[in-house]
């Protein structure tokens, strides 16, 4: 087993240093942001053409970022089974089950689901791997998934759970463990020493290959709107949201482990919503500002360690 494997077999012992608070702060910023430009998209063009535009244009960068750095490009046969299935999770399933949950479940409600990773991380990480469950970390996450069911809950119990709903409910749900599970494989993945460079660029290319093959058996047609709010959302969400935003989560997953980078996910939508403040005006009630400190002071429980002994 190599250094990297050992260093990673217990990753929260690691405390939060300048550069891995940078790389939580990217994360969030770049994601928190992206909620915006996938509505963008919404409309004109199949939401699977739109997954598949993006991660094309992603993959194409990550490959040149790959072959001008020097890093490995061959690997393996069980390797890239590992990178067809973080392909599937991370860069296909789970953005089709969220698109497509999104058509019949508020915005709200979406965001709040996806908010769980935090804590279908720390399930599965016990699970998979049987790290050990800290009940300060176990706290912080539901305390912060508590904050943002406040944070929209006018929306939430305004949904109308209707046959359609629960199925964009459960659609979402499904990409959230969709989600998770990349995490997991790509766990196991950067344990075996594999440059993350190189995985996210496999990673991403089969998941161009699965979107390939459900656009074609949709018959969907291969076009793109020719607007600057849609190309303007494509660059955003292939750049930012996907090459630079899914580099530093990764990397976050390795120095944190998928329970502490996973809480990430909860402040996303407060990152939406303060966009939304000055874009389209909205606004604030106390229950939203309750909301916001109960998920930042799980945010604190989640990253903070306590001094060494």
């Amino acid at each position: 087993m190599t250094q990297a494997s050992v260093t990673m077999s217990a990753p929260d012992a690691r405390r939060l240093d300048a550069s891995t608070f940078g790389l939580y702060a990217a994360t969030v910023l770049l994601w928190g942001v992206s909620w915006i430009g996938i509505h963008a998209q919404l409309g004109v063009v199949a939401p699977e053409m739109s997954v598949l535009w993006r991660f094309l244009l992603a993959a194409l960068l990550m490959w040149g970022w790959v072959v001008a750095t020097g890093h490995q490009v061959r690997f393996a046969p069980a390797d890239h089974l590992r990178f067809a299935a973080v392909g599937c999770c991370l860069f296909s399933f789970n953005f089709i089950s969220f698109y497509y949950g999104g058509l019949n479940v508020p915005s709200g409600l979406l965001s709040v689901v996806f908010s769980l990773a935090s804590v279908f991380n720390l399930v599965l990480g016990f699970v998979i791997f049987r790290q050990r469950v800290e009940p300060r970390v176990a706290l912080g996450g539901l305390i912060g998934v508590a904050g943002i069911g406040l944070l929209f809950w006018p929306e939430i119990t305004g949904a109308g759970f209707n046959a359609d709903a629960l199925k964009g409910l459960g659609l979402c749900v499904m990409g959230t463990l969709f989600f998770c599970s990349g995490n997991m494989i790509s766990t196991v993945v950067q344990r075996r020493g594999v440059p993350l460079l190189s995985a996210t660029a496999w990673g991403m290319t089969y998941g161009c290959v699965v979107l390939l093959v459900l656009n074609l058996v949709r018959g969907n047609a291969f076009v793109i709107e020719p607007t600057a709010k849609y190309i303007g959302s494509l660059l955003y969400l292939s750049v930012g949201a996907s090459v630079l935003a899914f580099m530093a989560y990764l990397t976050l997953l390795r120095r944190l482990g998928a329970a502490r980078a996973g809480y990430s996910t909860v402040l996303f939508p407060i990152i939406a919503l303060a966009v939304s403040t000055l874009v389209e005006g909205y606004q604030w009630t106390a229950l939203a500002v309750i909301g916001v400190a109960f998920a930042l002071v799980g945010n604190v429980l989640v990253l903070r360690r306590p001094a060494a002994k």
